[in-house]
């Protein structure tokens, strides 16, 4: 009888072995072209890039949260990585790599991944399309000025990866379906322009791949308050993107997926991922959307396949390298259009005219902002604050402040105003102007706020403001209804006027 250690071990790892192993066999091929080409934007040789994407996805598969989930060494990193390289050189960027993966850790010991609540479903929508559009803009290069043969070989690699899954149910043949179609694509695209000695860029042509394993080693450079200088922001700044891409990939597996993970998990389990990169003379990585969904659709469901991914990747860059370099580029082009394509939400392009239109607004600007700076953070950050400001002007605009007069003849009898709705910095000034403290009168007056909520300093002072200009038109002013949370934010910040 299987014990409960094992059933659990095996959902976790490897729900089924052989899928999980050709699913981790698609990813690898996904990173190749990806890995080199962000490692060209770091200004870093090709190695660094691959040797830590495979150290990545081995210590992550084990320290992260995420089943399925692909990091490695690419996306906005590199771009935060390129400057520090240039000015003090790849000793410096494997020391920031360190210090990046520190705060990562910590950043998970701190259950600060309850932050990733803030980000909305419309900029996960526009993250996830911007990346989807990158991933394709990135292929564009290898397609420019491409002959006729370069172009066969594109739509025949495409044919392959969605005809043949749907060939196979349609006769019924098994391997057609259980054998990923990327992988096939690979093998037909190789073996054939091998065969009519067709005259295309390779693999080897993207740059000098490893030729040895990785070495252990810290990052030569002084251990002394001036390197902690050069290094500080842009490991901080590493270490945020890498928090927040991998985050944002983790919540795009948990919706594929339909599972859930621990996102605090999946942060220390980063930071002990890049940390382990750095010594062994890799970039700083974080997760891969384009990557991960790939996996996903393949079958992958454990941690065995992103263990092989990186696996694979080591064998192939060292091993199998007089091989690997033959691989034409086009077939990888193949790979990366279909993850693009797989990547990006085409629902959104619907739902985009029949979401609120101020929810439509944060997609768009979290792609344009995205697409205009090469830069993933950047765009999510602008969608955030967006939809920030986008939903205290929503909630500003709830506020209801309505004026009744009572026991008398309205001129000398009480009047009572009634506020209903939330009081913060964004619906004070209004909530002060609505009352008619000119109009009052010399009178009692009572402020009912038993449907209102007090949120903030700029809603006691507002608060206190109108209080304050009643009693100095000569008006006896009493407050009502006040709730727990709110009359303990007065009792702190409050001047004493309620």
């Amino acid at each position: 009888m299987t014990s409960p250690l094992l059933t659990r071990l095996r959902a976790e790892w490897a729900p089924s072995i052989p899928r999980e192993l050709l699913a981790g066999a698609v990813a690898t091929f996904a990173l190749i072209p990806e890995v080199i080409a962000f490692s060209f934007v770091a200004g870093v040789d090709p190695s660094v890039g691959l040797f830590a994407s495979f150290v990545i996805s081995l210590v992550i598969a084990f320290t992260g949260s995420r089943p399925a989930m692909v990091s490695a060494a690419a996306g906005s990193v590199a771009l935060v990585a390129a400057p520090l390289v240039q000015s003090h050189g790849l000793q410096y960027l494997f020391a920031a790599g360190l210090l990046a993966g520190a705060v990562q850790v910590l950043f998970g010991l701190l259950r600060l991944g309850v932050l990733m609540r803030f980000v909305s479903s419309s900029v996960r929508t526009g993250f996830v399309n911007a990346l989807a559009i990158l991933i394709f803009s990135a292929q564009l290069p290898h397609l420019a000025g491409a002959g006729i043969a370069t172009w066969a070989l594109l739509a025949l690699g495409l044919a392959l990866i969605y005809g043949l899954p749907r060939l196979g149910a349609l006769l019924g043949w098994r391997a057609l379906t259980a054998i990923p179609s990327p992988l096939i694509c690979v093998v037909v695209l190789s073996v054939l322009s091998s065969a009519l000695g067709l005259a295309l860029p390779t693999v080897a042509d993207l740059g000098q791949l490893p030729d040895a394993l990785p070495v252990w080693g810290l990052p030569a450079v002084p251990a002394s308050l001036e390197t902690l200088r050069i290094v500080l922001l842009p490991a901080l700044a590493i270490a945020m993107v890498g928090l927040l891409e991998s985050v944002l990939t983790a919540a795009v597996v948990d919706e594929l997926t339909d599972t859930p993970s621990d996102k605090n998990r999946e942060c220390a389990g980063l930071g002990v991922a890049n940390i382990a990169a750095s010594c062994f003379g890799g970039i700083a990585g974080c997760g891969m959307v384009g990557q991960a969904v790939g996996n996903v659709k393949y079958g992958g469901r454990g941690r065995l396949s992103t263990l092989f991914a990186g696996v694979f990747l080591l064998v192939l860059m060292v091993a199998l390298k007089p091989w690997v370099s033959q691989v034409p580029v086009i077939a990888l082009v193949s790979i990366m259009v279909m993850v693009s394509a797989e990547t990006f939400d085409w629902t959104s392009l619907r739902t985009l005219v029949r979401h609120p239109r101020l929810s439509s607004a944060v997609v768009l600007a979290t792609v344009v902002v995205t697409l205009a700076s090469h830069n993933l953070a950047a765009g999510v950050a602008v969608g955030v604050v967006l939809s920030g400001v986008f939903f205290a002007f929503k909630v500003a605009r709830l506020l209801d402040v309505r004026c009744e007069d009572r026991d008398g003849d309205g001129a000398t009898g009480r009047r009572t105003w009634r506020v209903s709705g939330q009081v913060f910095f964004a619906s004070a000034d209004a909530f002060v102007d609505a009352f008619d403290v000119l109009g009052a009168g010399q009178r009692s007056v009572r402020i009912d706020v038993s449907r209102a909520h007090f949120w903030d300093v700029t809603a006691v002072g507002a608060l206190n403001k109108v209080v304050q200009r009643l009693r100095h038109h000569g008006c006896t002013v009493d407050v009502v209804g006040l709730n727990a949370a709110s009359e303990v934010l007065i009792d702190r910040l409050g001047t004493g006027a309620v």
